[in-house]
């Protein structure tokens, strides 16, 4: 397996589509940002990608976590690259100065995480949680938690952990039973047990930093009784670990991929804790740590879309199998041809190239819009950034995890046998992705969150918006080429804004209605925003295509592609949510509860 940071097409993305860095420098906290200094982190940030971590891919699935007496060991390499991670600070990246950060902006922590779980997603995931810890911990935790806490987190020196799932309770946090009884010293104690904990133990730092949902005493039933707490692994004493806490690793899973990543079950035996936030209000200090973990999840799907297509291409150029249907005159004396002269082979290329670049613009404009929903000045602009953010979470997360799986099931097909066993190892990316569309809330509880909790909550208003600029951008493209592109997306537009009123209207009728289209409305929303983005991608490599033809010629065919061959998967998506509406305006049951029991 090879990786080669991409560089070219990144640059394109965040310089010449979206002037990243223009835009931030509209922000007081980033006047210091130029194109120069981003160009130089993003290159550092590939060569530690490609050089340090890659070559600890294939070893950590091999060797896999090792569990002994509550302690964890990690895979050959993993300590040594995350010493280096650290000593280069790249953990302090996107966090504010004043607790030791480097106050750069998101989307560079973005492009950051595209490059890490593209060449080791199972390592990536120690650090990852890392920056959704920050953020719940810098607005909600009280100032002497902060002061002891975040420098740590900040350097790296400490890890943490998000602990939310208990056995009884997967994705129904309502069900928790963890439970956390006050102390006559402000803190809590601690009795529970956790499951599915993502680096709960490890040997690459000396302290981990638990943040633990539980339940306090007089706590309402349901979600709103649920409290969030801090507790390490060890009890800091003038931030140096000093005494164990009552926090145990009782096992680790034994997975079908990201074997290197430790996934834990945690004991709290009377641990010590305290509150972060207000009580019974958990849930809220928490989200802002999953909805940072669903955006770096979608970024998961990137990263491994770019390093599976890579290889693919790689491999479809050297592999000599039977003659293509059309031959150059240099090649007609010889026996057989490369597969990506097959026009199979080119349709699978041309699918992961256009996902994984269409998924890199989508993932980059939603750091943006973090960026400006935490630091524009004007507040009117900061909750307009906050809106379109909520609704483009649930599609990068679910959307871009299920192309990245699709991208590695495409690059096992192009291998062929070669790809199913593990010698050449891109069947390790299949395996190692999968676990995306699970985690941080399967990739169904993002589609039922985009239609329930994004779009009919209020009538649609905020995704109107969206199309409102998607239409902006459809009136003034005006180049003949991408006329064809231009009625698609036009069209995939219209369609959803007279389905979210029948939709909304037919689930009065029908609760169900929703639930059952909620993943073919995720897709056709996530089409129509990477439809735009492309379109715009399109214009603007157009314009520039005197000046690289090779580069701007492949970014215009690429989209051509796109929208000829790729965005009519939304016929099909509309052709299945009217066939509900149709039924439910007929009276017509579509619960098959009992066809299946």
């Amino acid at each position: 397996m090879h990786y080669h940071p991409p560089l070219k097409d990144i640059s394109f993305v965040l310089f010449e589509l979206f002037n990243a860095a223009q835009t931030l420098n509209r922000y007081p906290e980033f006047e210091e940002i130029d194109q120069d200094l981003m160009s130089q982190v993003i290159e550092e940030a590939g060569r530690f990608a490609s050089e340090i971590l890659l070559p600890t891919n294939a070893v950590g699935d091999r060797e896999g976590c090792q569990f002994e007496n509550g302690h964890v060991k990690t895979p050959s390499g993993f300590k040594q690259a995350y010493r280096q991670f650290q000593e280069a600070g790249w953990p302090a990246l996107a966090c504010d100065p004043a607790y030791g950060g480097q106050g750069l902006p998101h989307t560079l922590n973005t492009v950051l995480y595209e490059m890490l779980t593209g060449t080791n997603h199972a390592w990536s995931m120690f650090p990852g949680l890392l920056h959704g810890a920050y953020s719940s911990l810098y607005h909600y935790a009280n100032d002497e938690l902060k002061d002891i806490y975040l420098p740590k987190i900040v350097s790296g020196e400490w890890l943490a952990t998000m602990c939310l799932t208990e056995p009884q309770a997967g994705s129904d946090l309502g069900l928790i039973r963890t439970k956390a009884t006050p102390a006559d010293n402000g803190h809590y104690i601690l009795e529970g047990n956790k499951i599915f904990i993502s680096g709960g133990e490890h040997d690459l730092t000396e302290n981990i930093v638990h943040l633990v949902l539980a339940r306090l005493p007089d706590a309402p039933p349901g979600s709103k009784g649920i409290s969030l707490f801090l507790v390490p692994k060890f009890l800091p004493e003038n931030g140096v670990p000093k005494v164990r806490n009552a926090v145990h690793c009782t096992g680790i899973e034994h997975k079908m991929g990201i074997h290197g990543s430790a996934t834990c079950s945690i004991q709290f035996e009377q641990a010590t804790g305290w509150l972060v936030g207000e009580p019974n209000k958990g849930l809220a200090a928490m989200f802002k740590m999953m909805n940072a973990a669903r955006l770096l999840v979608g970024i998961n799907g990137v990263g491994v879309s770019e390093t599976v297509y890579q290889n693919a291409l790689a491999y479809a150029k050297e592999r000599i199998q039977m003659r293509a249907a059309t031959r150059p005159e240099n090649r007609h004396s010889e026996p057989a041809d490369p597969i990506v002269m097959h026009p199979a082979i080119q349709r699978m290329l041309m699918s992961q190239k256009a996902y994984a670049e269409g998924g890199r613009m989508l993932a980059y404009y939603s750091a943006l819009l973090l960026d400006g929903a935490e630091h524009h000045p004007d507040e009117q602009i900061k909750a307009h950034f906050e809106s379109e953010l909520a609704l483009l979470t649930p599609i990068i997360k679910a959307m871009l995890t299920d192309q990245g799986f699709e991208a590695a099931g495409q690059a096992i097909q192009i291998f062929g046998g070669h790809g199913y066993i593990q010698e050449t190892g891109i069947e390790q990316y299949l395996r190692d992705i999968k676990i995306a569309q699970i985690y941080e809330g399967t990739n169904e509880i993002q589609a039922i969150d985009l239609i329930m909790r994004k779009i009919l909550a209020d009538n649609g208003q905020r995704l109107f918006n969206l199309l409102d600029r998607i239409q902006e951008t459809i009136n003034t493209t005006t180049q003949p080429a991408f006329v064809n592109s231009v009625a698609a997306l036009t069209q995939v537009c219209q369609h959803l804004r007279a389905l979210i009123p029948a939709i909304s209207d037919a689930s009065r009728q029908s609760p169900d209605l929703p639930y059952q289209i909620a993943p073919e409305m995720l897709r056709l929303v996530g089409h129509a925003a990477m439809g735009w983005l492309w379109l715009k991608a399109a214009t603007i490599a157009d314009e520039q295509k005197e000046k690289d033809p090779a580069f701007y010629g492949s970014k215009i065919d690429t989209a051509q592609y796109y929208f000829d061959f790729i965005l009519p998967e939304t016929r099909q998506l509309i052709q299945v949510i009217d066939q509900y509406l149709i039924h439910s305006q007929q009276g017509h049951s579509t619960n098959y509860l009992d066809s299946l029991m």
